[in-house]
């Protein structure tokens, strides 16, 4: 199985959660020395086999190289988490256009373009397992993190209509929505001070146990944790408007 995104936060607990399960891991992210430190504990801890690719999602050929060094390993994906995400906090209007770009060829053109090479073995094979990481903001428009949400709905969409597309045929796909989760992710996007880290945030290891039962379990859709669930049904009742209103006055301090 490939995780991308494997060298920290949900990612790391993920591949942690699965090598726990038994499964041999095949580790892709920019950091190598982090990838080859969790291998290696992976390895010795677990007894499982674990390989580990350095690689930056947002190049256009990223996808590309990743199947191909996969293909060259000798490595069969029948279980696909896409997790590699970042986010780029700030108005639209002031944002880096370039970090943006980044974040949507990650975000967007990494996972599709991952899901669509190693999807046909799956299928031909009749199994497999596909887990992209949402987020709870794939269902909010949220000012001053457009981009990012926006972003966030399109793998909600995709994995969606995907697991449809893959009913009968012994692949299933799995969204995986989590809320605030402590993690560097939001510190590096500059979000620590927002009132939406105030509210109950869940650790990267609970997310990673349920979004592996649920994928395992073949479920399309889970959202961690009783406070976002709860959160997320409440604001499916509310029009639009007040929703994209109560996002912005949680993204600020």
């Amino acid at each position: 199985m490939l995780v991308t995104g494997a060298s920290s936060g949900i990612g790391e607990a993920i591949a942690r959660e699965f090598a726990r399960r038994g499964h041999d891991l095949v580790l892709v992210a920019r950091h190598e020395q982090r990838l080859s430190e969790l291998a290696r504990s992976l390895r010795d801890e677990q007894g499982i086999s674990a390989v580990h690719l350095s690689c930056d999602l947002s190049q256009a050929d990223a996808h590309e190289q990743v199947h191909h060094w996969v293909r060259k390993q000798g490595v069969s994906v029948d279980i696909l988490v896409n997790n590699a995400g970042f986010d780029v906090f700030g108005p639209v209007s002031e944002t880096d256009m370039q970090q943006e770009a980044d974040m949507l060829a990650v975000n967007i053109r990494a996972l599709t373009m991952l899901t669509k090479l190693f999807l046909p073995r799956m299928i031909k094979r009749g199994r497999g397992r596909i887990l992209n990481i949402g987020s709870t903001g794939s269902f909010i428009p949220t000012p001053y993190n457009a981009v990012y949400c926006a972003s966030k709905a399109y793998v909600l969409s995709f994995s969606a209509a995907l697991a449809e597309e893959c009913r009968g045929t012994g692949v299933s796909v799995t969204c995986l929505c989590p809320g605030a989760t402590h993690t560097r992710f939001h510190e590096r996007a500059g979000m620590q001070g927002i009132t939406l880290m105030k509210f109950p945030v869940m650790d990267a290891a609970s997310v990673a146990r349920t979004g592996v039962a649920a994928c395992l379990s073949g479920r399309r859709l889970v959202v961690p944790g009783v406070f976002n669930k709860l959160s997320m049904y409440t604001m499916s009742l509310m029009p639009l408007a007040w929703r994209v209103k109560l996002a912005r006055s949680f993204i600020t301090e």
